[in-house]
């Protein structure tokens, strides 16, 4: 990657005079491809530098979560390409066990038929065909982010190779007992009749009832509340706190459970709050977890009263009743029965809700595989503890130790077709065997109906993209991956996972850092939701803004582990960025900016040549600093106004009066202005590729900026010339704003000459053309009459108003509003210096007098200088 430029001229009417993303990203785009930038080579000497792709689900499409963190990960693997680094973003996706078992069994509703009439292999085909024919719309939008992902290497959870890694992982646990088969609470959804992850459960607040029931009579008398009376059918104990004195005589006796003529214990747990409702809790083993834990404590049996799709299995009159409606039979025979104390409604409380397709969820007892994370979790937290992984921001470490630290085991299996099945089987007199990868099962065998949590498989993700369990070359140069880059919700469900099972599986951590960024939520601050009205296809802003403009928005509000919000007025912003951008570009190439040959030498240069190389130069290490540091909002801000207030607002400006004298200096400034915009360009590409892509290879006619040299500190350095200049510009900048501030408040249009008389301070005699040519101050003619003197600082200009303004209409305002100032202040002393009226008056009346004082006194202030400066 070493920098080289091209000798001939420029020619810049390749650039054209509008910008119009449309028309350069996707070409742009398909030639990075094609030319294999973003290839990465395991074979390389090069240092390796690793990113895996969160991989977004089969079913999915590109959300503006997605557009935030593709945007930030992009930027990291883009500079290190261009430092040097050996890049591999790994691109890839998840086979979403549920989501798109739910995507095509609703595809097949629609021709009348369910997976059942298909039988299970047959469906399975029919999710592979589904899969090649409509899934992965996300790869498509990836490409029109600009996603440097090497897509030789795009990966699928349901791969050979990654079912292979699942099965070897899965063998290697069972066979040293990490993973069993055991009877435990866990989220049962009676819609799609799987178990679900804690991540695929949904609460929302729903109004509800609240009963409160009198269990037993008289002496045996208990009142407990519920929200889902239909359990009680499956009720094997009330619990109590052990020290609540109320129900002290009652513990370890058993009292009639209403409905059902059963007797049963009551007991005492300290997990009951004694404070909250009676002190008296039902116990329901088999429907709560909380319960479950009770009643292993108590040895209390579970009864299950409902089956996979909640209707009521318990003998009696509520039999074959759906949950809900059992709810309402169970309360109504109960009020019947004067066994209802109280009802509360509405009650709103937090009900879960299965994220695929909005089903309340039920806690259900279940057989399942569970994996002993115990070992698992410890091995996780130690290698953050002990240093090996860093997590960033670190402040976040602590949720990550809450979790690994607490962490119970996690239930594997789902009751489902799609996914990896369960590599466990049976024979006919029901011995287990588990079958390895390169293993086959026994004739007359039959292998377990579940498959496997998606996030099992999603735990091998940074390594299982590699070629594990092979000792592949990809796996020795990419792993463990440099950082992982992902939102901090993610933490416990798939970071923690990763964790042990990387550990697990290969010795080492998969990460040396895990860079957590917060999520992307609306210009308010809220949550986007479908619910709330507020999600944006990342896709209709890129179509109206351009991509850059949309990656440059997101990528300014993101600061580490904290949320981002986003609004279209700052994508519009960052699309005038990029067209400011463009245009600047282009004057600069009109005016003759080149790359050709080395900068001049130092006593070549101007004042503003030194300042601009200077200020790059700082830039460039600033600019590295808070890309080591995951700072994308810090140092987009400092691209920002480096490019738009210094290097245009500012440096291009000054050189124009440098251009139009001709000669050496122009020469110069104009390889100066070249070297500035080649390495603002560099800067500013991972960020937004496409523009600075056309914009820098048409200045230096090289072959791509993706494959460019990351700038570095020019070395162009003299402290103490730097120091003059700084304070020469910072002079100069000082003097140009006061003038042009003070022509604003006179209402003289920017655009307005003004003949002028400019006395400036020696360190600013060499730039009188720059400055009348920005502030548009003419020589003085020969009636020229001064009705304006600004001194700043050492200089002093003189200005003749009198064509752009009247001056005595002008002077006439100023001394009415001084008046009004003046008036105010009176008005405001007179309050504050009343004794009686601040002994009264509430602190925020005071505050707010003293305030408007204080402004009065500033304004009036700010016009007698200005009536001082027209009188001259």
């Amino acid at each position: 990657m070493t920098e080289t430029h091209r000798t001939d001229s420029i020619d810049p009417t390749t650039l054209p005079t509008t910008f119009v993303p449309v028309e350069l990203e996707g070409e742009l785009y398909v030639r990075w491809v094609d030319n294999g930038y973003f290839t990465a080579d395991a074979a390389s000497d090069k240092p390796a530098y690793a990113v895996v792709i969160p991989p977004p689900n089969v079913t999915g499409r590109l959300h503006m979560g997605h557009a935030y963190e593709h945007t930030q990960i992009d930027a990291i693997t883009r500079r290190k390409r261009m430092q040097g680094y050996e890049t591999l973003w790994q691109p890839g996706m998840d086979h979403a066990g549920i989501a798109t078992q739910n995507v095509v069994e609703r595809e097949l509703a629609k021709e009348g038929l369910s997976r059942h009439d298909l039988g299970r292999e047959a469906f399975e085909q029919r999710v592979w065909q589904w899969k090649a024919e409509s899934g992965g719309a996300i790869s498509d939008q990836m490409r029109r982010l600009g996603d440097g992902v090497d897509w030789d290497r795009e990966r699928f959870t349901m791969d050979e190779g990654l079912s292979r890694a699942v099965q070897t992982i899965f063998k290697r646990l069972y066979d040293d007992g990490l993973i069993y088969r055991a009877e435990r609470i866990i989220n049962w959804c009676p819609r799609c009749a799987t178990a679900i992850s804690d991540i695929e459960v949904d609460h929302k607040d729903l109004d509800g009832e609240l009963v409160s029931i009198r269990y037993g009579d008289g002496e045996d008398e208990i009142v407990v509340a519920t929200t889902r009376a239909e359990t009680m059918l499956g009720d094997t104990a009330v619990a109590v706190h052990p020290a609540d004195p109320r129900y002290r005589d009652l513990v370890g006796r058993e009292i009639e459970l209403p409905l059902t003529g059963r007797r049963i214990p009551v007991v005492a747990d300290e997990h009951v709050d004694p404070e909250f409702g009676t002190g008296a809790v039902k116990v329901t083993p088999a429907h709560d977890p909380n319960d479950f834990e009770i009643g292993q404590r108590h040895h209390l049996p579970s009864l299950t009263v409902m089956d996979e799709h909640a209707i009521i299995t318990a003998p009696g009159p509520f039999q074959g009743l759906d949950r809900l409606e059992a709810r309402n039979a169970v309360v109504a025979a109960l009020r019947a029965d004067g066994r209802i104390v109280a009802e509360k409604r509405p009650y709103t409380h937090a009900v879960g809700h299965c994220s695929r397709c909005g089903t309340v969820i039920e806690p259900r007892l279940s057989m399942q595989w569970w994996v002993k994370v115990a070992p698992l979790a410890k091995a996780a937290g130690d290698a953050v503890r002990d240093g090996r992984v860093a997590i960033h921001p670190p402040e976040l470490a602590g949720r990550y130790f809450d979790w690994v630290d607490n962490l119970r085991d996690w239930n594997i299996s789902r009751q489902l077709w799609w996914g990896h099945r369960v590599p466990i089987w049976y024979s006919p007199t029901g011995e287990t065997i588990c079958v390895g990868p390169d293993e086959t099962a026994p004739e007359g065998w039959t292998q377990d109906p579940d498959v496997l949590d998606t996030w099992f498989s999603s735990a091998l993700w940074p390594f299982s993209t590699m070629g594990w369990p092979d000792q592949t070359d990809s796996l020795a140069k990419f792993y463990p991956n440099t950082v992982l880059f992902t939102g901090y919700d993610l933490l416990f469900f798939w970071i923690a996972r990763m964790m042990m099972f990387g550990i697990y599986a290969t010795g080492r951590a998969p990460f040396e850092t895990i860079a957590l960024h917060g999520m992307v939520r609306d210009k308010h601050g809220k949550k986007m939701s479908k619910s709330f009205g507020n999600v944006v296809d990342p896709i209709d802003w890129m179509d109206a803004y351009g991509t850059d403009a949309l990656r440059f928005a997101l990528a300014r509000a993101a600061n580490p582990g904290t949320d981002a919000p986003i609004a279209e007025e700052t994508v519009a912003g960052s699309r005038n960025f990029t067209t400011k951008l463009w245009n600047a570009s282009r004057f600069a190439l009109l005016n003759g900016a080149t790359t050709s040959g080395p900068l001049p030498p130092t006593e070549d240069l101007s004042v503003t040549d030194r300042w601009i190389l200077s200020r790059l130069n700082t830039v460039i290490a600033e600019v590295d600093n808070y890309f080591e540091d995951y700072q994308f909002a810090k140092l987009s801000d400092l691209l920002y106004h480096f490019a738009w207030d210094e290097a245009f607002d500012w440096y291009l400006e000054l050189s124009k009066a440098v251009f139009a004298q001709g000669g050496s200096p122009a020469e110069a400034s104009r390889r100066v202005l070249g070297h500035v915009l080649d390495t603002l360009l560099r800067l500013l590409h991972p960020l937004v590729p496409f523009v600075t892509e056309k914009l820098w290879t048409t200045l230096t006619g090289e072959e791509s900026v993706v494959i460019a040299a990351w700038p570095q500190d020019s070395g162009f350095r003299d402290p103490d010339a730097d120091a003059d200049a700084d304070a020469t510009v910072a002079q100069l900048q000082q003097l140009v704003t006061d003038v042009r501030r003070f022509r604003s408040e006179q209402g003289v249009r920017s655009s307005q000459r003004v003949p002028a008389e400019l006395d400036l301070a020696a360190a600013l005699s060499d730039h009188e053309a720059a400055i009348r040519q920005l502030l548009r101050l003419d020589s003085p003619t020969a009636d020229f009459a001064p009705t304006a003197t600004l001194p700043i600082g050492d200089s002093r200009i003189s200005l003749d108003l009198s064509q752009a303004i009247d001056v005595e209409a002008e002077k006439r305002r100023l001394e009415k509003d001084l008046a009004g100032a003046l008036k105010e202040i009176e008005a405001a002393e007179k309050k504050l210096n009343n004794n009686a009226f601040l002994a009264k008056a509430p602190d925020d009346i005071v505050a707010g007098i003293r305030n408007r004082h204080q402004n009065a006194e500033t304004a009036a202030q700010r016009i007698r200088e200005q009536l001082a400066t027209l009188l001259g």
